[in-house]
């Protein structure tokens, strides 16, 4: 028997707005930033997890997800670890934190990070990466972690049972499949908002000889440079070669119908988060308007619900899951059989700080436990901070290599912990003496 004996957070930040990484149209220069999480057991060993943010009040993650952890002090570490289902509703369902969301926002994120620290730590114990534990979990098992409160008009436990054990028999063949192939990614790097031209069309050369078989650009700031700079993507990756669009919820319903438009002569791949991630109608109307061309998106939505209605609604042919928007490994179980059950793709958000590493074991457990293929679907990938965890992400010719590391992928290094500590490490200590005032 071991119990939860430290409870440790972390603000880290990486000043990447210096170099306009991940420059959009509604976030023009991130600093892409952690709020990090370790969970220590008196058995001397550990769980790690975090949110991801883009600099200014990721110290109000970082507090949240403190409070959210300091329930669990002192816990018997093997009951909570033999009962994720459990573990995951006795969070959630805490009335006063709930009171806060319910179910969304800062809270709720901050309880995906103490769920996917413990996940960590059950996999670590397991011996076992974390795609491999989820895979090899029993139907009964796996239906066991979701709370179905609120899908059941869309998804019963027994329809998802039936999901999973109609993909039971090709488990083994899957799972020998991923280790050789690895698991299609496709790439964000060439498409920034603040990249000059000349550096959108080196990046997408690199791309193109890394073997990622889609890019993906950013618009919605300004049409005409949109035009020009899907121009310069089409030229150089040439005809047929997907190319997605991501609008980073900047436009209303029949803006973003014009703007589409617009740009569909480049033959555009899918549209990515078009308007407000919350308006599932708006999603529906501008889905109808545009279609052939897909409608991509929940990197930003807040919780089964808002997916199992964009479902309902025919909102997006692709669901875009994330390791950190929702509570954590328990509830993008449930949004993967969401998926599965109304036959929607998933291609997960990745990028960022860490998600490529985290959200890698959702798709690989999907495709092996859920669906059961991976025609249609891809991770998205961004080189960015991969050096800074202890399992970083490992892509050959366009496609992600499982890991075989034991955990869920979501371990920090020390050294970056130190460094990159908001807003007393070294690093941003030289930052504030560049910025006046200190201010960030």
């Amino acid at each position: 028997m071991s119990y939860l004996t430290a409870i440790t957070t972390h603000d880290v930040r990486f000043p990447t707005s210096r170099s306009l990484d991940g420059s959009d149209a509604m976030n023009a220069d991130p600093d892409y930033s952690a709020a990090y999480l370790t969970l220590e057991t008196s058995a001397g060993d550990a769980g790690h997890g975090f949110v991801f943010t883009i600099g200014r009040g990721n110290e109000i993650q970082t507090t949240a997800i403190a409070s959210v952890a300091a329930r669990l002090e002192g816990r018997d570490v093997e009951e909570l670890l033999a009962d994720m289902g459990g573990t995951w509703q006795e969070l959630v369902h805490d009335s006063q934190i709930r009171w806060l969301g319910p179910e969304k926002g800062v809270s709720h994120m901050a309880i995906g990070a103490v769920v996917n620290a413990l996940w960590d730590l059950k996999a670590k114990r397991a011996g076992l990466p974390l795609w491999q534990l989820l895979s090899r979990m029993s139907p009964e098992e796996i239906v066991d972690l979701v709370d179905f409160r609120y899908l059941t008009d869309a998804l019963t436990r027994d329809e998802a049972l039936e999901i999973l054990r109609a993909a039971e028999p090709g488990r083994t063949a899957r799972e020998a499949t991923l280790l050789a192939e690895g698991f299609p990614g496709y790439t964000t790097s060439p498409g920034w908002l603040g990249y000059s031209d000349e550096k959108l069309a080196r990046l997408c050369r690199e791309a193109l000889d890394a073997g990622f078989t889609q890019i993906k650009l950013k618009v919605g700031a300004d049409l005409d440079s949109d035009i020009r700079r899907m121009g310069i993507a089409r030229e150089i990756c040439g005809p047929g070669f997907p190319i997605a669009i991501d609008a980073n919820q900047r436009w209303d319903v029949e803006q973003a119908i014009t703007w589409i438009r617009a740009l569909a002569p480049f033959d555009v791949a899918w549209v990515e988060e078009p308007t407000s991630p919350d308006d599932v109608v708006a999603h529906a109307a501008i889905a109808r308007a545009i279609a052939p061309i897909p409608v991509a998106t929940g990197e930003h939505m807040a919780n089964r619900i808002l997916f199992k209605q964009l479902l309902q609604l025919h909102g997006a042919e692709v669901i875009q899951i994330d390791a950190t928007r929702v509570a954590g490994v328990n509830e993008n179980v449930a949004i993967l059989l969401l998926a599965a059950k109304f036959g929607a793709r998933v291609c997960p958000h990745a990028g960022g700080v860490g998600l490529c590493e985290a959200v890698q074991h959702l798709s690989m457990f999907d495709f092996i436990a859920v669906s059961g293929t991976r025609e249609g679907r891809m991770i998205e990938f961004v080189d960015h901070l991969h050096e800074h965890f202890v399992t970083p992400v490992h892509l050959r010719d366009g496609s992600y290599l499982p890991p075989l590391t034991p955990g869920a992928g979501t371990e920090i290094l020390h050294t970056t912990l130190r460094e990159f500590a908001f807003p007393d490490g070294p690093i941003w200590r030289a930052e504030h003496a560049q910025t006046p005032l200190g201010i960030r």
